[in-house]
This record gives C-alpha cells, sequence and structure tokens, in this order.
C-alpha cells in the first residue's frame, strides 16, 4: 500500500535552497499552457497571444528532432508571419550554452523556444535567464519534469546537479508528438515522477530537523503527481494514457515554481542519479530511470513500501536493477557513498544515516538494485 506523506506544519521560506529568515517568495509560473494532439500547429497563434508585436523567434532543437517536428513548427510560426532562426544543440553541454547564447544575443529575438527533449529545452531555457528572454517550451518527449520547471541540468560543470532558471512562460504539449517518441522516454518520466515521492519525505526531513522551510501546497502537488503514476502504473504503458503522463510532469515542475526551489522534486534520489552519471561518466541509462532506481533504495531507507515502487516501475517497464542500465555493483555502491557530497547544503536522509562501502552495498541488495 502506498504510504501517503504526512504534512505537520510550517516553518520558514528557503529561497533558492537557502535558510532566511523572510517568509517572502517569488512564484514565478508558466503563464500558458497547451495540451492536446497537433497542437504544434498552434504555436504560431500561441506565441502571438503571449505578445502580439512579437517579430522573430529563435528555435533551439536537436537534428533528430528537427528532421521529426521541423516542418510542422516552421509552418505554424510562417502562417503566423514570424520570422525564425534555427539553432542546432548536439547536447546540453556550456560549450553549447555559449556558442548558441552569442548568436541568440545578436539576433534579439522576442521569445526563445526549447523544441525536443530534456536537453534542447534545459538550453533554451539557459540562454532565456541568461539573456532575460521569454522561453516557450515544446517538449517532444516526456521523459523528466524540466517541461515546465525553471531548473536546468547542464553539462560540463564540476558537480553534476541542477541550476535555477526561470519557468517558461508557455508550454505547448502535443500529445500526438509525445507519444511517437520512443516508448524508454515514456518509461524515463515516470521514474523521474516516482521520484517525488522521497523528495517530499526528504523536505519533511529537513523541515524536522532543520526548520527548513516546507510548502505543504508544493509538497502535495508534487506527490500527487507520484501518485497517479503509482495507482495507474498498469495502463500507462499504452500509449493511449501518455496526457496523464504529460500533466504529471507539468504538474511536478509547477510544484517547483512554486515552491521556489526544487525541493518538491528533488531530494536523495536525485543526488543519487547525479552521482552515478558522474561516477560512470554518463553511462548509465536514462535521468528518470535512475531517479527510479535512486527511488527504490532512498524508500528503503526512510522506512516506506519499496516494494510498490519496485512494482510501479515493473509496470511501466522501466528498470529496476543496476544490471539494466549497465551500471556495475561498486558504481551503485560508490554512488551511494558520494551522493549528499555533491549537494552538501541540501539535507536529505543521507546526512541521517553515515554510510560505509558494507551498509551501501547492504542497503542496495536488500531491494535487489544490485
Amino acid at each position: 500500500m502506498y504510504k501517503a506523506i504526512e504534512i505537520k506544519r510550517n516553518t520558514t521560506f528557503v529561497y533558492q535552497d537557502e535558510l532566511t529568515s523572510d517568509p517572502n517568495h517569488l512564484m514565478e509560473l508558466p503563464r500558458k499552457i497547451l495540451i492536446g494532439n497537433d497542437v504544434i500547429y498552434q504555436l504560431g497563434s500561441f506565441i502571438r497571444d503571449l505578445n502580439d508585436k512579437a517579430a522573430i523567434v529563435v528555435v533551439i532543437s536537436g537534428n533528430t528532432v528537427r528532421a521529426r517536428v521541423g516542418n510542422e513548427c516552421l509552418q505554424a510560426l510562417d502562417s503566423s508571419s514570424l520570422k525564425h532562426r534555427w539553432i542546432e544543440t548536439p547536447n546540453a553541454s556550456m560549450n553549447d550554452i555559449n556558442s548558441s547564447q552569442s548568436i541568440i544575443e545578436k539576433e534579439q529575438p522576442d521569445f526563445i523556444i526549447g523544441l525536443g527533449g530534456g536537453r534542447s529545452v534545459d538550453v533554451a531555457k539557459m540562454i532565456s535567464f541568461n539573456l532575460n528572454i521569454p522561453f516557450i517550451s515544446v517538449p517532444t518527449s516526456a521523459s523528466h519534469d524540466g517541461i515546465s520547471s525553471p531548473f536546468v541540468s547542464i553539462r560540463g560543470r564540476n558537480k553534476p546537479y541542477s541550476l535555477k532558471a526561470h519557468a517558461p512562460i508557455g508550454v505547448i504539449a502535443d500529445t500526438r508528438l509525445i507519444s511517437e517518441a520512443p516508448y524508454r522516454l515514456q518509461a524515463s518520466g515516470c521514474g523521474d515522477l516516482i521520484g517525488k515521492i522521497t523528495a517530499v519525505k526528504d523536505w519533511e526531513l529537513a523541515r524536522d530537523d532543520k526548520d527548513e522551510y516546507f510548502g505543504s501546497y508544493a509538497a502535495n502537488l508534487a506527490n500527487m503527481s507520484a501518485k497517479i503514476i503509482i495507482e495507474n502504473s498498469n495502463k500507462l504503458g499504452d500509449r493511449v494514457h501518455i496526457r496523464t503522463i504529460v500533466e504529471a510532469l507539468i504538474s511536478a515542475g509547477v510544484a517547483s515554481c512554486i515552491a521556489g526551489s526544487s525541493r518538491p522534486c528533488s531530494g536523495s534520489e536525485h543526488l543519487f542519479s547525479h552521482a552515478l552519471e558522474y561516477v560512470s561518466n554518463s553511462n548509465c541509462g536514462l535521468h528518470g530511470e535512475r531517479v527510479g532506481i535512486g527511488t527504490i533504495i532512498m524508500s528503503k531507507i526512510h522506512g516506506l513500501d519499496h516494494e510498490i515502487i519496485i512494482k510501479t516501475l515493473e509496470n511501466i517497464r522501466a528498470p529496476t536493477t543496476a544490471k539494466e542500465i549497465d551500471v556495475a555493483e561498486e558504481q551503485i555502491i560508490k554512488s551511494l557513498l558520494i551522493a549528499q557530497s555533491l549537494r552538501p547544503e541540501r539535507y536529505t536522509i543521507l546526512n541521517k544515516i553515515k554510510m560505509d562501502h558494507d551498509s551501501a552495498r547492504a542497503v542496495a541488495k536488500s531491494v535487489s538494485v544490485i
């Protein structure tokens, strides 16, 4: 049976994850969200609704996405008489950001559009933040909750965790396009959503042990996004239900917007995921796949029902073991040992338990991850 999170009390607000006595914080929410089949063709009118004086936009995507949906996107922009510049970014790296940003700065567009999976959306989001240009998120897969959140994961930095930028001003989620993406991406998105269970538990722990701000509304919204995946996991393998996953991912991203930090969506399970990416040189599956496995382990440590996490991931055909993502046993153990050090200021269950090599191996083995 799924263990619901018990909300106890509110304290003070933490802005950008720093403790503060100021109870005020800024919420940046998407102004407009459009979901449905073939809504990509409304991209031009969507932009006009946001700014009827818009003249030029920059579209950031990968070459695979451009080949798959570029014509639909350009057709929609042309129909609304919007000039456009297309920039292809092979990786969400600092080099990609720097080279693309210099081009976009010269163009001075009215909007930056992130079209594609997580990498293109993250690059567009970061450049939008750096140049203070509104950003529109147009996901072509349901692989993680960055669709609507203000956080980005960028490669090429010393520590692999997320940075805070701006939330998108608008989101267009074309369920037909998203359903045509490889199913593995959809399962990865579900894994990312499952992680909200332990993320909220870690946030509760920080509230109770460190008097950190805890937002009950944001926590409940994130939990609801996870719970709907758990309760419907035996159906979500069917692409007909892609809208449920997309709406849950958007809701989870909005929870971070409301909280003013990634707290409701990212805890010890994400630290584990980032650590595994680090120790394996990124040869360790997709983000949501790692988060799902991390959630199995952290739910065990938290004393939650880890079996329901495993069953849910199995139902959606997501990996539950290190072997399924081609990761060695020692890499799992090392990731558990260094995870908290990647972000020491973020208090999680890993602060309360002091693992050594043997105990890390024991907990991973107890949930059959290794």
